[in-house]
């Protein structure tokens, strides 16, 4: 089913996991990068849309978390759009689904029923507080669920915690780890025939990305002072510091041999402290200021190309696109007129294709429901069960 081409002629998705059909349910943050990343990697992604306005903000056709999906609208409130998604599970190899613990089960495609139908499915879920515990039926964000996690503590002392976007808590903790979970599944149901649940939830990835942390505070290495420990802003040489240009750099001479370079580069050796005494970590930080803010970024990207002190231009999204090493690699491409990064990882024998730009909500409708064998394709979307096409001035009422 992931192998050809579909209705606009566009290759379908290749990789690893070409032959691997998933039905994702609509959801936003993690169900849809989740969904992206499988589908970067060859998967047949099915997206199954809600009937109502969109339920992201992002504009549908420009949508990277929706590239190289196929995409049928179903009315998941009526018993004939719930059997349309059956049919899709009872040939699927995946499910996922990210709603509150409970709602999948009352619109009746919940695991036990979906396992009834298909033994080998692997049924993926994902929450921000896990489908157990006092807050399991609670809303939130990616900010709370790192929150409590201990996860946006870090960082210099006297600033308050802010939340990095939300790359730690809904990709990195949630479906990072829901993919993980995914392909561990469904190699053992490759092996056992039996497909299982995958219980993914932000606040556990999120702790788990805190492991090293944890390790550190048992070897007295870390502390719950923000600012005292060495990757959180309290050493100089880890740490961003201002160029004259109003732009910033990044050091990260963690280890002895690349501190020393870095003193060399700059012209510091011998003239700051001895790096072991923390007492003197001010005044190091000061030399370091003063040094890196007479000069431009572009100044320092270039006299550090070619060293390993571990410094770095603090880039913004669209900077980042033509840095040379990313702009060599391709780290960066273009699908459908949106700059956007390449799939990865990447694989030397069944590598990824290039993704095909997210189309219009319901665009592969009725190219899915003839793939899967359903017959009443003009009744299903008479009756207004499915729709093709759907536009923000099209939508139905949610």
């Amino acid at each position: 089913m992931a192998e050809g081409f579909d209705e606009e002629g566009d290759a379908r998705p290749t990789g690893p996991l070409t032959g691997v059909t998933v039905v994702e349910l609509a959801g936003i943050g993690p169900i849809p990068h989740a969904g992206m990343l499988l589908a970067d990697m060859g998967a047949d992604v099915i997206c199954v849309e809600r009937a109502g306005p969109p339920i992201s903000w992002v504009t549908p056709t420009k949508d990277v978390l929706r590239r190289n999906r196929r995409s049928i609208v179903v009315d998941l409130r009526t018993p004939e759009g719930v059997g349309v998604v059956e049919k899709l599970v009872a040939r699927a190899d995946v499910l996922l689904e990210g709603h509150r613990p409970g709602v999948a089960e009352r619109l009746g495609i919940g695991p036990e029923r979906c396992h009834e139908l298909n033994p080998a499915l692997v049924y993926g879920r994902m929450t921000g507080w896990g489908q157990t515990g006092p807050l399991a039926a609670r809303a939130g964000h990616d900010i709370g669920y790192v929150a409590v996690t201990g996860a946006l503590t870090p960082g210099p002392e006297g600033t308050r915690p802010f939340p990095p976007a939300n790359l730690l808590g809904d990709f990195g903790g949630g479906a990072t780890y829901l993919v993980m979970g995914v392909l561990a599944a469904l190699w053992e149901a490759g092996r056992s025939g039996r497909g299982q649940v995958v219980d993914a939830s932000i606040v556990d990835g999120a702790a788990s990305l805190t492991s090293i942390l944890h390790g550190l505070m048992a070897s007295d290495l870390w502390t719950d002072v923000r600012g005292a420990n060495r990757l959180d802003g309290a050493a100089p040489w880890y740490d961003t510091y201002a160029t004259s240009d109003g732009k910033f750099v990044a050091v990260g001479a963690l280890e002895p041999k690349f501190y020393a370079e870095l003193l060399q580069v700059l012209g510091l050796e011998g003239k700051v402290p001895d790096r072991a005494d923390v007492s003197a970590w001010p005044e190091i930080r000061a030399a370091l200021t003063g040094v890196f803010a007479g000069q431009t970024q572009s100044h320092w990207t270039e006299l550090f190309m070619d060293s390993d002190a571990c410094v770095a231009p603090v880039l913004s999204l669209t900077e980042a696109r033509e840095h040379p090493h990313l702009r060599e690699r391709e780290v960066f491409i273009e699908v459908g007129g949106v700059s956007q990064p390449a799939p990865a990882p990447r694989f030397s024998r069944t590598p990824s294709g290039t993704p095909r730009a997210p189309r219009e909500r319901g665009a592969h409708t009725r190219e899915i429901l003839e793939t899967f064998g359903i017959a009443e394709v003009d009744e299903l979307l008479r009756d207004g069960i499915v729709f093709e096409t759907l536009t923000e001035t099209n939508s139905p009422e949610g």
